[in-house]
């Protein structure tokens, strides 16, 4: 009782409090900042729950297989998610620009080609100022305002220069290492998504994890619409997505997406319950503990463990 009139209290000590918050905030020009870092904080709030013991219980002596296609710096090098998940992962990393790929950690499956939606060979604008943003599309600086970037630093979005690059579908590159099932996708490729997934083939992940452009800064880049309807002919649908970088609009420029099968119909039913322990522990690994607990209801799944932890995104 004592906890519940407690929580009662500080909630209506908010409501007095955050008005006038708001107001020193906007006068010291800092609304903005504040709200972005509590966005931030709040996005990995449930990184406070180890799940390490339920996933080892789920996964067994299995690992996660995924594919970290556009892998400068090596897997998770943007920690999306926590770095304790990482040991539960097998991956493969693709990274067409030979430099960047030598930087690489050694992996078992490290490859240095790019992917398409078919079997060609593609010009890769480099970016030697800002090696991130090189591209198999040019850019352009129509929308760097929108970016915010400044014209000071424009120099750093120049072309330096073109090589060629080696690609293949994904479904090619994975077919020829023997890979039967691939549970997660990340894709992270300067507008190069859209192509990508039209080699996806026979392979359906559970979770992928894309980059989309709202207002691109490459010429010709298929609009983020096109991505978004491709994916859900695949039967994919969207459950999160995270603004990257900075922008003008009030809408993010640029966002990492995060796709899983249709839970509703029979189809993404049957691929997620085929492989639930690994759907399950994806869930976790990305903080999406309320969205799985209704979908292990729906499906008829019970799971006693995850009962007592809270979701502290909706807190």
């Amino acid at each position: 009782m004592s906890k519940k009139l407690f929580s009662k209290f500080t909630r209506s000590l908010a409501k007095i409090i955050l008005p006038l918050l708001f107001k020193i905030f906007i006068k010291l020009k800092i609304n903005r900042r504040v709200i972005n870092y509590l966005n931030e904080k709040s996005y990995f709030s449930n990184n406070i729950h180890n799940f390490n013991m339920i996933i080892k219980d789920l996964l067994k002596d299995k690992k996660i297989i995924s594919l970290d296609v556009g892998a400068q710096g090596g897997f998770n090098s943007d920690n999306f998610f926590h770095k304790r998940y990482e040991p539960f992962f097998e991956d493969i990393l693709l990274e067409p620009i030979k430099s960047e790929f030598e930087k690489m950690p050694k992996k078992e499956y490290s490859i240095c080609k790019g992917l398409w939606s078919s079997k060609k060979v593609k010009d890769l604008y480099i970016l030697d100022n800002r090696l991130g943003s090189s591209s198999m599309y040019k850019i352009e600086n129509k929308n760097f305002d929108l970016h915010n970037i400044k014209k000071k630093n424009y120099d750093d979005f120049k072309i330096t220069r073109t090589i060629q690059v080696e690609c293949d579908t994904l479904e090619n590159v994975l077919s020829e290492l023997n890979i039967k099932s691939l549970d997660y996708l990340k894709i992270d490729t300067q507008g190069a998504e859209f192509e990508i997934l039209q080699g996806l083939g026979k392979y359906r992940p559970l979770l992928i994890k894309v980059e989309a452009h709202i207002f691109s800064m490459y010429r010709d880049v298929p609009s983020w619409n096109n991505l978004i309807n491709n994916l859900y002919k695949f039967n994919y649908v969207t459950i999160d997505w995270k603004e990257i970088g900075s922008h003008s609009t009030r809408v993010p420029a640029e966002m990492d997406m995060i796709f899983i099968q249709n839970f509703n119909n029979d189809e993404g039913k049957k691929i997620i319950l085929n492989s639930k322990e690994k759907f399950i522990s994806l869930m976790l690994i990305f903080g999406q503990l309320s969205l799985l607990k209704i979908i292990i209801q729906r499906l008829g799944l019970d799971y006693e463990k995850l009962k007592p932890f809270e979701d502290k995104y909706f807190n």
